[in-house]
């Protein structure tokens, strides 16, 4: 067992737990060992066999991601900048999304920049919410990560046969045989030898699984012991077909099935019944999220891209609604995604008071630990694993320093991200990935975007090339 020590850190966003808070703290030590974390304050005395320098550095907590797509979301970078449907309410979901995918020589590329953008803006802990691919297991377990595997599966797949009416192909028996699958990746994740992966109950989305799916997967979780979470609220379309077809919001519906409660994570949760664009009659979602101890899984970049925005992280806050972080999309950098969640919010509440950088770091950190289900990740704090993050305070962009989250959060981001450690392990030195080879994993995405564009046109209900959807930012000369 070797004793590693961060000696003379400049400031270490420590766990208060008489507060239940982080604080900073000055001229601080770390120490940890054996994965875990054994000292956090001033003047460690202890046994020594690694001393690593933490003058010019800020130590904190690694960050906790509780909803993100590493084996498709890096290629849609140049394809869905801009992109989305005119007639389905400027979703890219439906017409695009499913006609611009990796093919399977792709996905270990895509998984592996993902991973690799996670570590270097801070990231220890990430839920992988994928379709369950070959060599899953050894790419999260590589990686360094701790990952939560969340092998989706569904009864139906939506498409488009005109771009603007959005149909359902259903294959309930498809769907339970998709579970049984996803549950068995699960468990063989809880009892990989790495310790550093575990597992969460995932049906894809509330519009493409049955009654039935539904609420057999979210009765296994709980014979688990597992998190369950869901795809919700995520558009005006899914709103709509809900609605549909069962008379209530797709909250409302969730809590007819039984499915809200404090393990449940609703992923994205921005098209509740009060909703401005929805024009719905009731007004009782946001207080059924608060009310059941559903998590909700805040995403702001990837409807940013949409013209779509959470109405607002401040007042769901204030409503009480539990609240974490995710990267549902590329670049998937988890510090401008903390940065977006707050700027989006003031922008949709017209007030800079709706949230404070506070309520965003914990969203990051404690919040995404207990959605879930771990009070041993997301705070510094002796027992719980030793999972932080060095940031280099003398990085030009973190100056000045007077408060040097907000300097991270809202300038610097992951340029400033120094060291990575992952269980007690060295994952990321110097600001790089030291488990992955990220450029070269870059390249070979590159390669196989190329044959996603020319593959598309033959899944497009139009046929069309690429370039007519999604042109170029100049013409070719």
């Amino acid at each position: 067992m070797t004793i590693t020590v961060i000696k003379n850190a400049d400031i270490v966003v420590a766990w208060d737990a008489e507060a239940s808070r982080h604080v900073y703290l000055h001229d601080a030590d770390v120490a940890f060992a054996d994965g875990a974390i054994s000292f956090v304050g001033k003047r460690y005395e202890g046994q020594a066999d690694e001393t690593v320098d933490g003058r010019g550095r800020m130590v904190m907590p690694g960050l906790v991601n509780i909803h993100s797509h590493p084996s498709s979301e890096p290629l849609n970078k140049g394809f869905l900048d801009e992109l989305g449907s005119p007639a389905l309410y400027n979703s890219s979901l439906y017409e695009f999304m499913p006609i611009l995918r990796p093919d399977a020589e792709a996905v270990p590329a895509c998984v592996e920049v993902a991973y690799s953008e996670l570590l270097l803006s801070g990231v220890t802990t990430v839920a992988d919410l994928s379709v369950a691919h070959p060599g899953w297991l050894d790419l999260a377990a590589n990686s360094g990560l701790r990952v939560c595997l969340s092998p989706m599966f569904r009864s139906a797949r939506w498409f488009t046969r005109n771009g603007h009416v959005v149909e359902y192909e259903w294959d309930e028996k498809a769907g339970q045989a998709a579970m049984a699958q996803a549950l068995d990746v699960i468990e063989q994740a809880q009892n990989h030898p790495s310790g550093r992966l575990f597992g969460m109950v995932c049906p894809a989305q509330i519009d493409t699984c049955s009654e039935g799916l539904i609420k057999d997967s979210y009765a296994e979780a709980g014979r688990r012991g597992l998190r369950w979470q869901i795809h919700a609220a995520q558009s005006t379309v899914e709103f709509h077909e809900i609605t549909r077809r069962h008379g209530v919001s797709p909250i409302q519906w969730l809590e007819k099935l039984g499915v809200l409660g404090d393990t449940s994570i609703v992923g994205h949760a921005i098209f509740l019944d009060d909703y401005p664009r929805v024009a719905w009659h009731s007004r009782r979602d946001l207080a059924l999220l608060a009310e059941t101890g559903t998590t909700v899984a805040h995403c702001p970049t990837v409807f940013m891209r949409r013209g779509i925005a959470l109405d607002d992280f401040g007042r769901y806050r204030r409503a009480g609604v539990r609240i974490g972080l995710g990267t549902d999309t590329y670049p998937h950098n988890m510090l401008e995604e903390m940065r977006h969640a707050g700027y989006v919010a003031r922008l949709m509440a017209e007030s800079p008071r709706t949230l404070t950088t506070t309520d965003i770091f914990e969203a990051a950190t404690t919040a995404g630990a207990a959605a879930l289900g771990r009070d041993d990740i997301g705070r510094l704090e002796a027992g719980c694993k030793a999972d932080l993050v060095m940031v280099d305070l003398a990085h030009p962009m973190m100056q000045p320093r007077r408060d040097p989250v907000r300097s991270m959060v809202y300038a610097a981001a992951e340029r400033a991200v120094d060291r990575v450690y992952v269980d007690g392990r060295l994952v990321v030195a110097d600001g790089t990935v030291l488990t992955m080879d990220y450029p070269d994993a870059a390249r070979r995405l590159h390669e196989a975007q190329k044959r996603t564009e020319a593959a598309a046109p033959d899944y497009d209900w139009a046929k069309r090339p690429v370039t007519d959807y999604s042109p170029l930012t100049f013409p070719k000369g």
